[in-house]
């Protein structure tokens, strides 16, 4: 039988990327939400809510829409690249799906996803960098800056003002894009899509397909980057063994994924020529061996994020599939570089070194 929870995320779809008549009845709810983020942002900048500046540079990776643009494995590859340069990145997190308590937690590869989250786990595991989790990034950051931290990646942070930023990356999902364009909760966008102007990057994930979206249209390309997830080898759950994607071509497969877009794993998996029996779920929901439990022997494939929770569980004939980061020509490379000289330069500035001599 086949288990599904698809009934809110198809009503959601249908509404925010659709035409759905309901976002009409919806509208004087978004109004009220709009002046509610427009209030936020003004008090902090006319400094009635306080931010806090860091002793280091401070890059925040995230979005303005509801559902999965790629921002994890943008977060991972952003550390990684940071370190290639020799910067020590620490990367704070909300740490959603988890329970990380008064104080910040620091999220590692064998940490408890219930506490930390899925996120967070998976980041640290990708990117051996220290993640420190809590709802208070300005704690968690200070928290990884005791940790040796001279960097500061704040994931989904793009909304969370009390932490002062130096670079902010928004991450678009290049075929949904911003959905109908209106706020939550009549459309998925957090922000008013003008917030884009005013990030210093927007990355747009693809899947090798042209990007559609006005917005982007009318932005330079200096300012923008269509990048990819490839996806790697199959890894086995509960097993050392690892399989080309190849192998499962041709077979029925069911397709588990707890993530913000769901339909773009399955889409990958049938582009690799797997017969997808789909199961999505809420994103960061806590899987469990009874909703993996199928009734037969068909292999399950899942996303590295939701295979971070399954540590405990015994799963027979179970498979995920890590991804990377992957841009379509060097032209990232321009205003990584760029971005890794302004960070040279913000790191003097804020904390400058002096003549031990003097």
């Amino acid at each position: 039988m086949v288990r599904q929870n698809t009934h809110e995320q198809d009503w959601l779809q249908k509404l925010w990327y659709g035409k759905s008549a309901w976002r009409y009845l919806l509208l004087p709810f978004s109004v009220v939400f709009a002046a509610a983020v427009s209030l936020r942002r003004n008090l902090y900048r006319r400094g009635v809510l306080r931010s806090y500046r860091l002793a280091v540079p401070v890059v925040v990776v995230g979005n303005i829409t509801v559902g999965g643009t790629g921002k994890t494995p943008i977060t991972i590859w952003l550390a990684q690249e940071l370190k290639i340069r020799g910067h020590r990145p620490g990367i704070v997190s909300r740490g959603y799906g988890g329970n990380a308590g008064v104080k910040p937690v620091e999220a590692t590869a064998s940490g408890n996803p219930a506490q930390v989250g899925d996120e967070a786990i998976l980041i640290a595991a990708r990117s051996r960098c220290p993640v420190f989790v809590h709802p208070d990034r300005v704690a968690a950051a200070e928290a990884a800056m005791a940790a040796g931290a001279d960097i500061i990646i704040a994931d989904d942070g793009l909304q969370h003002y009390r932490l002062t930023r130096d670079f902010e990356i928004a991450v678009l999902d290049g075929l949904r894009g911003t959905g109908n364009g209106l706020l939550l909760p009549a459309g998925p966008l957090r922000e008013p899509l003008q917030r884009l102007q005013l990030v210093d990057r927007v990355l747009v994930q693809t899947e090798g397909h042209d990007v559609d979206v006005p917005f982007l249209r009318r932005m330079s390309d200096r300012s923008s980057s269509a990048f990819s997830l490839l996806p790697k080898r199959l890894r086995q759950l509960n097993g050392p063994s690892s399989r080309p994607l190849g192998d499962f071509s041709g077979k029925t497969v069911h397709a588990v994924a707890a993530i913000g877009n769901p339909t773009r794993f399955f889409r990958m998996l049938e582009s690799h020529g797997m017969r997808v029996i789909p199961h999505a779920y809420r994103d960061h929901l806590q899987l469990t061996g009874k909703l993996l439990a199928f009734g037969d022997d068909l292999p399950i494939v899942m996303t590295e994020k939701d295979a971070v929770k399954c540590g405990g569980l015994s799963v027979d004939n179970g498979w995920y599939i890590p991804v990377t980061v992957k841009f379509p020509n060097a032209g990232h490379s321009n205003w990584l570089e760029d971005l890794h000289g302004f960070l040279l330069r913000k790191k003097e500035e804020l904390c400058p070194i002096t003549d031990s001599t003097s």
